[in-house]
């Protein structure tokens, strides 16, 4: 008997043992699992800080089934299909329609600015590419070469025939890299420019160049690594901007109208005109005063053609001579202005430079109508205005030296370490950067249907918009067709907790479409509800989906879903489909 009582009491003690013991390590996994999640041990603060400002709690009753995809749904509510648009769409931009834009006025190039349809007018449709539609060569065979039936237009071939803008040969054009004020190349003309301007250092990086024709100045800077933003209104020559976009130019359509350009202050190296036909000494030299505020204290602004060197030019040019000497004062006077300082002039080419601080502008200031705008950078759908915008205060910004872009890359700007953006710190900023590291190592680590080799590498014209982008509204920035990826991170999330947001989901993901070529990439980070959302409306419009788990581990909320635009062109008849 006491042979069993003893028995007893080892089992009883065993089995207090084993529950101490499995509560204890259901308590560890709990904590362990909870710390995933939050983020805090694997780099995702920033990522955890936009899940807390966009957690609504839309789909907090869904239910989840583990799958081949990570977060896949089975809630029974069924895929809108949307259909194609109709064949004679297959260049439709949005707001900038040229029908629509005939009904405004012409003064300062108001109606060659963005006017967007309103919810009656907007296609709930998607766009078909032109019949034939061939993948873009790859770079930099992309940079001469276009198939004619991307963008089957020949009316440049003629027009600008001995400009060597474009010629057609074949079955393709070829862009022998003339302009208009570099007829012979623009490798020659470009190195012109290096003789005054730091471009084989890597001092100078970032260039806009406006009024772009084919963009040929952009597409030969990346020799210089040197990386430009092209624009140019969309006007007679309709498809300069997408002869741009498919040789892998970053461009959009644009104006220098009324209304600011779309970029921060001090976001640029140098700017550049090349004949533009842009009134630069009009309005008060409002243009010239929009240039100044994008370009960085120290940058360079190229002018080349009209009215620069007049005194010879003006009987080829075919105008009066009173009126060229009068155009080139105004521009003198609004540089003197600014402070610039002019570096050259020879031949049809002028540069100028912009003072790195105010300490050479004394004498200007009592003569100068200062932006009273307490930020420059406020810039959506503002009106452009005849005024200087001042130097930033702060020493990081005005003293320092330029650094190569070698050293730039990692380095901390300027605007951030000087604490001049309210709520970015340098550790949040270095925090994003090896955030974002992280990511695109994951994205070519998990890569299995061949993403990175169709995509990355392929075609410098890649996007990563932000939220401000899409609360400006994005429809019509870009021209159809004219990308080969995009990157999308906690944006949609933010759509669904936003009251006044202009844009819903399916206009934005229809807008993506619109400027996506067939068999191009997009990349969605999310939270696992919002991606489930997304996955569905996408299954709708010819899209192949597949959602992956977070790289630090399936117990994160947030996911990665992966899309491919399908193949399909204008006549086909084929119904949409999620495979």
């Amino acid at each position: 008997m006491a042979t069993k009582g003893n028995s007893g009491d080892r089992k009883s003690n065993n089995s207090l043992l084993s529950i101490f013991v499995i509560a204890g390590l259901c308590g560890f996994f709990y904590i362990l699992g909870a710390w995933q999640r939050s983020g805090f041990g694997k780099g995702d603060n920033i990522a955890l800080e936009i899940s807390k400002q966009t957690d609504c709690s839309v789909f907090n009753n869904l239910n989840y089934q583990k799958s081949g995809d990570a977060g896949m749904i089975d809630d029974g509510e069924q895929v809108k299909e949307f259909k194609p648009c109709e064949d004679k769409y297959i260049d439709y931009t949005p707001c900038q329609d040229q029908m629509r834009a005939m009904t405004f006025p012409r003064d300062n190039m108001i109606y060659r600015e963005r006017h967007c349809p309103p919810d009656s007018k907007k296609l709930p449709c998607l766009i078909p590419a032109p019949k034939g539609y061939a993948n873009p060569f790859p770079w930099p065979k992309s940079r001469d070469y276009v198939p004619f039936v991307n963008a089957p237009y020949k009316s440049l071939t003629v027009e600008k025939a001995v400009q060597n803008w474009i010629q057609y040969e074949g079955n393709v054009f070829r862009f022998p890299g003339g302009g208009t004020q570099f007829p012979h190349g623009a490798d020659a003309y470009i190195n012109e420019l290096a003789s005054v301007i730091p471009m084989d250092n890597g001092i100078v990086r970032t260039a806009l160049d406006t009024g772009c024709g084919v963009a040929s100045w952009g597409a030969y800077l990346f020799k210089k690594n040197v990386i430009a933003m092209s624009f140019a209104p969309r006007d007679s020559h309709e498809s300069q901007i997408q002869f741009a976009l498919e040789r892998g130019v970053p461009a959009v359509i644009g104006v220098l109208g009324t209304i600011k350009l779309p970029y921060p202050s001090r976001a640029f190296d140098m700017a550049h005109c090349s004949r533009c036909l842009i009134p630069w000494g009009a309005n008060d030299g409002m243009y010239m005063m929009e240039i100044d505020r994008v370009l960085r204290p120290g940058g360079y602004w190229v002018l080349s053609g009209p009215p620069i060197n007049w005194k010879n030019n003006y009987q080829a040019w075919q105008r009066p001579k009173e009126e060229l000497e009068e155009e080139q004062r105004k521009i003198e006077d609004v540089a003197k202005l600014l402070c610039w300082e002019k570096k050259l002039e020879i031949g049809e080419i002028a540069i100028w430079q912009k003072r790195i601080n105010n300490d050479f502008c004394r004498e200007q200031d009592p003569k100068r109508t200062i932006c009273k705008s307490t930020n420059p950078d406020d810039v959506w759908y503002k009106k452009m205005e005849a005024c200087v915008t001042p130097h930033p205060e702060t020493d990081e910004v005005t003293g320092a030296a330029w650094q190569p872009f070698s050293e730039r890359l990692n380095a901390v700007p300027s605007r951030i370490s000087s604490g001049s953006i309210p709520g970015l710190s340098v550790e949040t900023f270095l925090e994003d950067s090896r955030t974002w590291k992280k990511h695109v190592n994951a994205y070519k680590r998990i890569n299995n249907d061949g993403l990175e080799s169709r995509v990355i590498g392929k075609h410098p014209n890649l996007l990563l918009p932000d939220i401000s982008f899409l609360k400006a509204n994005i429809l019509a920035v870009f021209r159809i067709r004219s990308l080969s990826a995009l990157f999308y991170w906690g944006i949609f999330a933010f759509l669904f907790c936003c009251n006044h947001c202009r844009c819903n989901m399916e206009d934005i993901l229809l807008e993506m479409d619109r400027i996506l070529r067939p068999e191009g990439a997009v990349i969605f980070r999310d939270k696992v509800d919002v991606l489930i959302k997304v996955r569905r409306i996408v299954g709708g419009m010819r899209w192949n989906a597949k959602m992956v788990d977070h790289e630090d581990g399936p117990l994160l909320s947030e996911k990665v879903l992966f899309t491919v635009k399908q193949y399909w062109v204008a006549g086909e008849n084929n119904s949409t489909s999620s495979q």
